[in-house]
């Protein structure tokens, strides 16, 4: 049984994606193009690799086993691509990928500092939204990912074989309103606000928390504009157009006249984890280490630095004006 080792990374990319068609965009190979390079596996081991099923692609026995032994070669790669790089003093160059909020409070500050501790050691970093970052990771781009989850809605779906997720901090929703549009109410229906939501890119945590909002009250909650940044948000709330959901990380820093920035039971918490594939054997290796530099980062912020104004959730007789 002779194989091409090339083959293996379409199938490791099947089996991390579920599909050909996604395979096929992690590879940013045709679809046509995975499915002949599979067919070529098969007819280079003798077996059949993949099932296809109307949910997606599934692996054989035999496809399971070639996984692991691609799995394998992976590991060793990426070890032997660690030593060189490592040396004697800890060096090479890790690429974390995040959200604007977390780069911009929580890595960026310290950079100087890890520079100087770790000379040898370059940290890069990529911003872009969440489908993009993982797409990086699972190619291997991007050494680890920052991911921010509503905690409430966090589904608990198994990560792609090898993959690791370590919680980094939970933090407070805050709820962003026109100054003053809400003076004197004490007790806040967040069903019948009198101004509509913001809308945020579908994939932000964010927009998560207001679909949870809409499910849990029943009611209908409408969105208007769609905004990326933090900022975007507070302009618009600041012209009057709404209000937004916002985690208190994002607020840190930021002076923005013509808002107020609640404190309100209900909005729950936003999750921030770090992703990352398994790097067996590397307990002190430059990943491992940034890992640790990001923890000691969230945990020396003061997420109370932003300091809301508190006031109670609606009572069920006693609701908010709308």
């Amino acid at each position: 049984m002779e194989i091409d080792p090339r083959r293996l990374r379409v199938l490791l990319a099947i089996a991390r994606t579920g599909g050909v068609l996604a395979a096929a965009d992690e590879l940013r190979l045709t679809p046509s193009a995975v499915s002949q390079q599979l067919n070529k596996l098969e007819d280079e081991s003798g077996h059949a690799l993949v099932v296809r099923t109307p949910k997606g692609s599934l692996l054989t026995p035999a496809g399971l086993a070639m996984a692991e032994a691609a799995e394998e070669i992976e590991r060793a790669l990426n070890a032997a691509r660690a030593r060189m790089e490592s040396g004697a003093e800890l060096a090479g160059v890790v690429r974390v990928g995040g959200f604007t909020s977390f780069l911009r409070t929580i890595v960026i500050p310290r950079l100087p500092e890890w520079r100087s501790q770790y000379p040898q050691l370059q940290i890069r970093i990529v911003e872009d939204d969440l489908p993009a970052l993982m797409r990086l990771l699972r190619q291997r781009e991007l050494d680890a990912v920052v991911v921010e989850l509503d905690s409430a809605t966090a589904e608990q779906r198994s990560l792609p074989t090898g993959m690791l997720e370590e919680p980094l901090l939970d933090e407070p929703w805050k709820l962003v309103v026109p100054s003053e549009a809400l003076l004197g109410t004490e007790n806040v229906d967040l069903a019948r606000l009198p101004l509509p939501w913001l809308g945020v890119e579908p994939s932000a945590a964010n927009a998560a928390v207001i679909g949870r909002l809409r499910r849990s009250t029943g009611a209908r909650v409408e969105t208007v504009h769609q905004y990326q940044e933090t900022l975007t948000a507070l302009a618009l709330v600041a012209a009057g157009e709404g209000v937004a959901v916002v985690p208190a990380l994002a607020l840190s820093g930021v002076v923005q006249d013509g808002v107020d920035v609640l404190d309100v039971p209900g909005l729950g918490t936003r999750r921030i984890v770090l992703r990352r594939f398994d790097r067996r054997n590397s307990a002190n290796g430059p990943v491992d280490t940034v890992a640790r530099l990001l923890r000691e980062s969230v945990s020396a912020f003061d997420t109370l630095a932003v300091a809301p104004r508190p006031v109670a959730p609606a009572h069920p007789e006693r609701r908010a004006p709308s």
